[in-house]
Formats: C-alpha cells, structure tokens, sequence
C-alpha cells in the first residue's frame, strides 16, 4: 500500500469522506437543534459528532475491513497507536465541538491514514468556509487543490502564534507559564478552538507558530499537512522510546522552519525542562 499512486487513492477516499462528513455536520448545525452532553464531566459533545463519526468509520470498515481505527468518539483508545503491524486510521469527526456548538465556523472533520506508526495521508476538511487541506507524503501539501507553504517567518517576535488549553482546569500552571513566555516574545496569539485547523493554517501561512497538548484525532492529519508544506513539526519535550513520533501529542510544536529552534527553547525554558 506503500507507493504513491495508491496512497494517492487512499487520500483521495478519504477527501470524498471528510467532504461528506463535512455536509452532514453542517446540515445538522444549519437545520436542526443541536443536542450537546458531557463526556468526562468537562468535554462537550453533540450527536452530530456521533453521527458523523458513524458514517466515516463505518465507510472505513466496509472498505478497508483489517485495518483499525483510531476514533475520537468511537474508538478513543489510545493504545491503537502503539500497534504498528495493521494499517490504523486517525479520526476526529469534528474537531472544534465547542465552535460546532456556538455557531462558529472554525470547525473540522480530520481523518488520517498510518502505516506502521508514520502518517501517511491526511485530510482536514473545514466546511463551513469550504476548505480542504490535504497531503499524501512526498507529494506536498494543497488547499482547494492549490499548493501551500509556510509563512517563511524568521525570527519569534514577528510571528503569530496559536494554542489551546483543556477542558479539565486543574493544572494549568504550566500552560499559563508558557503563554507568558510566548506572548512576551512573539507578536501576538490566536485561539481559534480547532487544533486541526491552527495547524494547517501554519501550513498555508496564516499563523507562524502552534503548540499544545492534544490527543492524536486532533493532529495526525494537519501534522502531515504542515510538514508537506514545508513547516517543521516535533515536540519540545522528549518522545517517549518505542512510541511513534507521529502520533505522540504531549508538547507539540508546529512552526515555520527558521523559528521552531527558537520557539523549542522558549517554551522549553517556560517549562522548566532545562
């Protein structure tokens, strides 16, 4: 499965997926009054996430019946991705369920393909502005069908940069450390509530800079996404040994290629982890 012309196909699939995906959220946000709950006390969910979900997984299965998949809503464990051997498939229905349910429109349907623990093929599909980033490895990066690069940024204190924080408030020292650090040093922060799509949007240029804490359904597509389009993407901590880099979402670090060194040691500073 690993030559271009089938990841290609591969890509291509799950595009015509992300896109489908995308109408069925949007209709229930556009027609219908949106059902929202809880999970683990703090995370909000509506149905549209588990219809969506639904669909995509369950076209994944009927098509690619051996391979496994990785689903924020469905199949949430975390462990499919330390198992290497069977192609794995990396979901988030809607990535900004808080946007979903406000009536914003920095919202994402994410879906990426892995072959033994490296991503392969991403899409990230915003439908709302109709926008869809995608990238099969080797072949680049495009959105709409049009090639897309980094911003180019050279030094911190001209870039934007974006992060979020979690639903859970009980430690969030660490966090504001570094946001303290990096509103000092750079120009100036962005929150727009997607993961998913504060990374492609360094990969198009509209942001220079993303870090956070995220779960794999919320990058492994758009972390594809940026590094065809030339951004660089690691983590400011340490991976842990055996673990695929690829999908490892403590300390992310996303950013235009001349300031990522830069950016690693302020946040890493800001950490305390020197």
């Amino acid at each position: 499965m690993s030559d271009s012309v089938s990841l290609r196909a591969i890509t291509n699939f799950a595009e015509d997926l992300a896109v489908e995906a995308g109408k069925l959220i949007q209709r229930e946000r556009d027609k219908t009054t949106l059902r929202t709950e809880y999970k683990y006390q703090a995370e909000l969910v509506t149905h549209a996430d588990i219809m969506a979900d639904e669909f995509i997984t369950s076209a994944i299965q009927k098509n690619f019946p051996d391979h496994r998949i990785l689903s924020e809503e469905s199949t949430p464990d975390l462990s499919q991705a330390e198992e290497l051997e069977t192609p794995l498939w990396i979901i988030d229905p809607i990535d900004g369920t808080v946007n979903y349910a406000y009536g914003h429109p920095q919202v994402a349907v994410s879906i990426a393909y892995a072959e033994n623990g490296r991503v392969q093929a991403g899409v990230v599909h915003a439908p709302f502005p109709g926008e869809t980033f995608r990238a099969t490895r080797g072949d680049g990066a495009t959105l709409n069908g049009i090639p897309i690069h980094h911003s180019g940024a050279t030094v911190p204190r001209d870039s934007l940069f974006a992060t979020g924080f979690p639903y859970t408030k009980d430690n969030l020292a660490p966090l504001v450390n570094r946001l303290n650090a990096m509103i000092h040093e750079c120009r100036d922060l962005r929150r727009i509530g997607s993961a998913a799509l504060d990374i492609c949007w360094v990969a198009c240029g509209r942001l220079d800079i993303y870090y956070e804490n995220v779960s794999p359904w919320d990058f492994a597509a758009a972390r594809l996404i940026a590094l065809e389009a030339g951004a660089t993407a690691g983590h400011f901590s340490e991976v842990p040994e055996g673990y695929p880099a690829d999908l490892w979402g403590r300390d992310i670090l996303i950013s235009a290629p001349a300031i990522w060194e830069p950016v690693r040691q302020i946040l890493r500073s800001a950490s305390g982890y020197e």
